[in-house]
């Protein structure tokens, strides 16, 4: 076992290795067609060394890359946070209602397609505050995929699984803990681990609008007020790995309570 380990850890560090191998190359073939507009991996690699140099730089005229990570990831937490608690027990009613299904499935799918950026004036105009517009972006994007998969796993739970609580004379309280939020936790996880990704996603449109600390308004200053491409680079580089890194947070808590199922 150990060593089916072992290989299968190999043979993904293989892959890695090759896929970014594969992603320099064409990175580089672009520098080169475009005469090095688009820095190459190593002109990247140089600033990305000088932009790293005072992360948690804190002064009034100058924010440090980490600082302005922070200040993104923290209202990402809270938005996505805040659509979690609301969309959690509004897909579960949902799944358990054919009456709520009904009621709320159609408000569900007339807002789920409306762009993010479109949240975002009328965000402004309930709170009057630009960083408070786009965490309720967020939020309101966040809630659609966990909401969703809440529903579907509340909506699929054996019958058995019903027979058995009635049975039993299960109470609503021991219903809920022992049969419906444990049959609909990975599907919740799956959820989260979508939402989680688009949160990502719509905080660097949410501050390019709003301004502020953050990456998306440091990517802002960098494309339209003269500034360098490289850090735009090292910013769209630092956005990835961050929200790669998220969503590896989110799979193995879906592999771990996967057994649920």
């Amino acid at each position: 076992m150990k060593q089916l380990f072992s290989v299968k850890t190999a043979m993904s560090v293989v892959y890695f290795l090759a896929g970014m191998i594969i992603m320099g190359g064409i990175w580089a073939l672009i520098a080169k067609l475009t005469k090095n507009e688009i820095p190459a991996p190593s002109a990247t690699w140089t600033v990305f060394k000088e932009v790293i140099q005072h992360p948690f730089q804190n002064d009034a005229d100058q924010k440090g890359i980490g600082t302005k990570l922070l200040s993104s990831l923290s209202r990402v937490s809270i938005g996505f946070g805040l659509g979690s608690l609301f969309a959690i027990p509004i897909g579960l009613i949902m799944g358990s209602s054919k009456i709520a299904m009904r009621v709320i499935n159609p408000m569900v799918q007339i807002l789920k397609p409306v762009s993010p950026l479109a949240w975002f004036p009328l965000g402004l105009a309930i709170f009057q505050d630009s960083p408070k517009a786009s965490i309720f972006m967020i939020f309101i994007c966040c809630l659609w995929p966990t909401l969703i998969n809440a529903a579907f796993g509340a909506s699929n739970i054996p019958q058995d699984h019903k027979n058995v609580s009635k049975a039993f004379g299960f109470s609503r309280w021991k219903y809920l803990t022992k049969i419906l939020l444990p049959f609909s936790l990975p599907h919740i996880i799956t959820g989260l681990r979508l939402s989680i990704g688009i949160a990502w996603m719509v905080i660097v449109a949410g501050e390019m609008l709003s301004g502020g600390i953050g990456l998306g308004n440091f990517v802002w200053e960098e494309g339209f007020n003269g500034g360098s491409v490289a850090k735009i680079l090292v910013a769209i580089i630092i956005i990835g790995v961050v929200g790669s890194l998220l969503d590896r947070c989110f799979t193995w808590l879906q592999q771990r309570f996967s057994y649920a199922v």
